[in-house]
């Protein structure tokens, strides 16, 4: 079985996680513009049982356009977001894959607010993907 490990920029938080993502995905929604700094988000989402949180967290609530409530966990030291929790997907954890810093982590299946709010010079080039938005 994989064995992945998530982290912090100064490593006090991290979130181990056991097997296969259950969904890998992309988002260009301005929200997650604004949490990575950057022209999209790159997530992977495991089953809670598959995940072992270590370190102190700090909590930001964020709601959604749809109006569902997700819950970022970040270091309170360094300010990295380790993982997060959207209610209106209880039992998964998801992590933002750039804390694994693992180039060889699969690619996305699934592209959010692909055609509505994506950087225009953005490609994701991956089969298959669906993409919605």
């Amino acid at each position: 079985m994989v064995t992945r490990r998530a982290q912090c920029s100064c490593g006090q938080l991290s979130a181990t996680c056991s097997g296969e993502p259950v969904r890998v995905s992309v988002c260009h929604c301005l929200a997650c513009k604004r949490r990575t700094g950057s022209a999209f988000s790159f997530n992977a989402r495991f089953a809670e049982n598959d995940v072992s949180i270590q370190g102190r967290a700090a909590e930001f609530t964020r709601v959604g356009d749809e109006g569902g409530r997700v819950i970022y966990s970040f270091c309170p030291d360094c300010g990295t977001t380790v993982h997060y929790r959207i209610d209106v997907q209880p039992g998964l954890i998801a992590i933002p894959v750039g804390a694994f810093a693992d180039p060889s982590f699969p690619p996305p299946f699934l592209s959010f607010y692909h055609d509505s709010r994506r950087c225009e010079w953005v490609e994701v080039r991956t089969e298959p993907l669906a993409t919605f938005g």
